[in-house]
C-alpha cells in the first residue's frame, strides 16, 4: 500500500513539474513572440513610410519632366534668337 501512494505521488509530483514547466516554456515564447511581432510591425511602418515617400517622388516627375521640356524650349528659342 505504501508502495501504492508513494508511487501516486511521484506520479502527481512528476505532473506538476511537467505543466509548470510547459506553462513557463509558453510564457517565453510568447514574450519572445510578442517582441518579434513588434519588430515586425516596425519594419512594416518603416516600409510603408518609404513607399509612400517614393509614390509622392513617384507623382512629381512627371511634372518635373514637364518643367524641364518647357525650359529646354525656352532655352531653344533664346539660343535661336540671340543667333539672329
Amino acid at each position: 500500500m505504501e508502495q501504492i501512494v508513494a508511487s501516486i505521488i511521484t506520479g502527481v509530483l512528476a505532473f506538476v513539474g511537467v505543466v509548470i514547466t510547459n506553462l513557463t516554456a509558453n510564457r517565453r515564447i510568447e514574450n519572445k513572440l510578442e517582441h518579434n511581432q513588434a519588430v515586425a510591425d516596425t519594419k512594416i511602418d518603416e516600409l510603408t513610410r518609404e513607399v509612400r515617400e517614393h509614390n509622392n517622388f513617384a507623382r512629381r516627375m512627371p511634372v518635373v519632366e514637364e518643367q524641364i521640356k518647357v525650359i529646354n524650349h525656352r532655352i531653344n528659342d533664346l539660343e535661336e534668337a540671340s543667333k539672329k
